[in-house]
């Protein structure tokens, strides 16, 4: 089921308490002025992709926020065998099921990489308890992929046998938010916070959920269950505890 459709923007309201219409005909004169629903979260408005520049006086602020990174296991080796078309339909299949479960959470689609694809929770809708909702919406993009999976096995027998599921790694931490780049601006988040949570996604097993300690402590016992173990994950000197949701 697709998330319910905010009537305003709920990021400027919680931000500015500024009552941006998204949908229906009160939305029309917003549009005129390119006011129109995020391409990153529906449920947001391009003024939210703006404000830092327009409002804020900044290019970069520090958020608290959840960084999600998802990746769809065992791509790589299908395009090898794969006609383009069904590898196009794998693609689609698997962004269209992360987002929805990603805004369904009032998260924010951030990238798409390749086969992966990155959130950031907590911001600009404000959550208290993001690090809960990250996790909650990783659950739903496996939940949601591996549905999708038995319909394209059942429609495509050349993916019979083959490895395909999604690994996913989360961390909760300070970020800085805003645009990147001067020749290619990048609106985005970077930090510690990313790279841990990119980490974590690479060191998880297919139809794994990885997230840090901060994480466990955040959404607490009864929703991340596995215990802790320490990995040594790429590019980061110290044994990172991770535990599995």
């Amino acid at each position: 089921m697709a998330p319910a459709q905010a009537l305003i923007c709920k990021g400027c309201w919680q931000q500015m308490r500024i009552p941006v219409p998204l949908h229906g005909p009160a939305s029309l004169p917003f549009r005129i002025f390119g006011i129109r629903p995020s391409r990153m979260n529906p449920n947001t408005c391009t003024v939210c992709e703006l404000m830092f520049t327009r409002i804020m006086k900044a290019r970069k602020i520090p958020v608290d926020v959840s960084i999600l990174f998802a990746d769809l296991r065992g791509y790589t080796a299908l395009s090898q065998t794969l006609p383009p078309d069904a590898l196009s339909s794998l693609l689609d299949a698997f962004y269209d099921e992360c987002a929805e479960a990603i805004w369904e959470y009032d998260g924010l689609l951030n990238k798409t990489i390749g086969d992966s694809v990155m959130a950031i929770f907590g911001f600009p809708i404000q959550q208290p308890n993001h690090a809960e909702q990250a996790v909650r919406a990783a659950r739903e993009i496996q939940r949601r992929c591996e549905a999708r999976r038995r319909t394209l096995l059942a429609e495509n027998r050349g993916l019979e046998g083959r490895e395909l599921g999604v690994g996913i790694g989360i961390d909760s931490g300070t970020a800085s938010f805003g645009e990147f780049g001067r020749a290619h601006r990048d609106l985005t988040a970077i930090g510690p916070v990313v790279n841990t949570a990119a980490r974590a996604q690479a060191a998880a097993e297919t139809d794994e959920i990885l997230v840090t300690r901060a994480v466990y402590e955040r959404a607490g016992r009864d929703l991340v269950r596995g215990e802790g173990r320490d990995y040594q994950l790429k590019g980061i000197e110290a044994p990172v505890q991770l535990y599995a949701a």
